[in-house]
């Protein structure tokens, strides 16, 4: 039977065919009408079926249609299960040459292509929107993801209500349709904290699979670290080691914390066994089968049988068994485990952890300190520098940030040259640690005061001790420079950042020139929280972007934050480069509402599609 959705498609497509399900398509129309609903079928298997089903039928009733397609869904859903069985095994690399760098080849490892697609189809593959796309079979992920589609869908289950799905293109896509979902993924994943530099929709429309990969790496690791944290287990503190605190524990990366989770339950089952990294300590199964066994539910099923089972592979295979029976056997295929693939051991482990992570909330005896959750401001900070591609990766801003290296990074990133790195330590021994990391952050404190950054009563000590209120006045700065230098750069003006006054006067501008009758007196303007006059704006910059059927009058609180939502994503979507989130424009947040209208300015002034998807790097002289 046919969906009210793929009738409705029919129906748009072929008059004859009415939404209710009656009527018939024309012989020669059949391969168009399954092609619509996700199924390609090449033209001499066309005419085998045809013959097969339909004789010398010149016109196919709907109903005699459904059959066909069900038969057709039914096979493809088969063929992509045998596959997914048979990947079980699978490994190997193959090379790439890259189409930016002369003579730079990418090594291309097909056990993540198989991850990718197999996590792709578990999550995603209850989705109406991707009915046509579902399942990624064998050597589909690049051609399946090239419309941005599955991208978007998977942004969202990372990071739920990142995109707003009623601004993505889902049906009739057109070469333009497609990269303009293709610069909202990017300018979204941006957003969320990925790295983007050197890629743009063109690279994923082309399918050019290190890119392709690397994307989808940071969107899928993004989402499994998402929930490792207090605030979604509270269980956590049960990690901690005599003597530290809760913010120890912030201290600590995902993998980190991954590590400690392991090895608590390693202790608990009894065994000496400890986990140190996901490479060489898990190659022969024995942890993972001790770690299975332990946070298993009752009656499962779940044993210790894999450790009679003789050689690596084979053992490995014997505890992906003991998995499946979580229906956690997602992202490693036996041969990855005895090889010791880091990137999908990691992944194994932490979808592990997100499903089973068996750590008991805090007893009612027990004295726990208050969970201090991490702010908006500080989420939105935190994923504008990782985007950067600092290293290492911020996970939490006062730890991640007190001893510096992490700030002057972002000052070469802004003004290349400015930091002379030779004055920076970037290691620290343990007599001489606390001492070198407040000398960096003296040095990066007086940069900003070079800058003229507004930085009065704030010391390097101030910042290595994580004063949240002197540490976010100096991370906003950076980040409010960030955002004007490359506006500064689109519109040429030099060394000169623009100010607040002259972004206000080019918003009025575009509105009045385009006929709006909205405007903005400064970015504390009430009239702002409607989310209506960044609408308008972004139909200035890019008409028909704007379904204007969708915007509300913005006069509740819900209504203000559909427009809010919706002019986010419709502004990633023209390529504007916006980290700021809905609540921001629903509650005026002047510093967040800054770097909106300014991010759309900047995307005026560069009106190709290719260049608005490619990052912009700021070439700012701060000297």
């Amino acid at each position: 039977m046919l969906s009210r959705e793929q009738l409705q498609d029919l129906n748009e497509n072929f008059p004859t065919v009415s939404k209710s399900g009656s009527g018939f398509l024309p012989r020669s129309d059949v391969q168009t009408a399954l092609k619509i609903l996700g199924i390609d079928v090449p033209g001499y298997k066309m005419r085998e079926l045809m013959d097969q089903h339909f004789d010398n039928e010149a016109q196919i009733d709907v109903d005699k249609f459904a059959r066909l397609f069900d038969t057709l869904d039914a096979q493809r859903n088969d063929e992509a299960n045998r596959w997914k069985h048979q990947t079980k095994q699978v490994s190997g690399a193959y090379h790439t040459h890259s189409s930016k760098q002369e003579n730079v080849q990418h090594t291309i490892r097909v056990e993540e292509e198989v991850a990718f697609s197999n996590w792709i189809n578990s999550n995603l593959s209850d989705d109406s929107d991707l009915k046509r796309l579902l399942p990624v079979g064998s050597g589909e992920l690049y051609t399946k993801t090239q419309d941005g589609l599955v991208i978007c869908k998977l942004i969202n289950l990372a990071v739920p209500g990142t995109i707003d799905e009623r601004a993505i293109n889902k049906k009739n896509l057109n070469t333009y349709t497609k990269l303009e979902n293709l610069t909202l993924a990017l300018m979204s994943s941006q957003a969320i904290g990925c790295n983007i530099i050197n890629i743009d929709n063109i690279d994923l429309s082309k399918g050019t699979a290190h890119l392709v990969l690397g994307l989808l790496w940071q969107i899928i690791r993004i989402g499994l670290f998402n929930q490792i944290d207090l605030q979604h287990c509270p269980g956590l503190f049960r990690l901690l080691r005599d003597g530290e605190t809760l913010d120890d524990l912030r201290r600590l990366s995902p993998e980190e914390i991954l590590i400690r989770w392991v090895n608590y339950h390693l202790e608990r089952a009894g065994t000496s066994r400890r986990l140190h990294n996901f490479t060489s300590d898990i190659v022969d199964s024995e942890i993972y089968t001790y770690l299975l066994n332990q946070i298993a539910p009752h009656g499962s099923g779940v044993t210790l049988a894999p450790l009679n089972v003789q050689g690596n592979v084979p053992r490995a295979g014997a505890m992906l068994d003991e998995a499946e029976k979580l229906e956690c056997q997602e992202f490693v295929t036996a041969n990855d485990v005895a090889a010791g693939n880091y990137k999908l051991n990691l992944a194994f482990v932490a979808n592990l952890f997100n499903k089973h992570p068996m750590l008991p909330d805090p007893g009612a005896d027990e004295v726990v300190e208050d969970v201090v959750e991490e702010t908006r401001e500080e989420k939105t900070y935190r994923n504008w520098m990782n985007s950067m591609g600092v290293d290492p990766y911020v996970n939490w801003l006062y730890g991640d940030l007190q001893n510096g290296v992490v700030i002057f990074q972002l000052y070469d990133i802004i003004w290349p040259g400015m930091v002379t790195w030779k004055r920076v330590v970037r290691q620290f021994h343990k007599l001489r640690g606390m001492m070198d990391q407040i000398q960096n952050c003296n040095y990066a404190v007086d940069l900003g005061k070079q800058l003229r950054f507004s930085l009065v009563g704030i010391q390097g000590k101030d910042i290595y001790d994580g004063n949240q209120t002197l540490t976010l006045a100096l991370v906003w700065q950076l980040m409010r420079a960030y955002t004007l230098s490359v506006l500064a750069q689109c519109t040429q003006s030099g060394d000169s950042l623009p100010a607040d006054k002259d972004i206000v006067a080019w918003v009025n501008e575009k509105l009045s020139k385009s006929g709006k009758s909205t405007s903005i007196r400064s970015f504390q303007d009430p009239a702002i929280s409607t989310g209506k006059v960044v609408l308008d704006l972004i139909d200035a910059i890019k008409p028909n972007v704007i379904n204007h059927s969708l915007v509300k009058s913005g006069k509740t609180n819900e209504e203000k934050m559909s427009n809010a939502k919706y002019s986010i994503t419709c502004g990633r979507k023209i390529g504007a480069k916006i980290y700021a989130l809905p609540e921001d424009i629903v509650e005026v947040k002047p510093k967040m509402v800054l770097t909106v209208f300014a991010c759309l300015m900047a995307r005026d002034y560069v009106p190709d599609i290719k260049e608005v998807s490619a990052p912009i790097v700021p070439m700012i002289n701060g000297n």
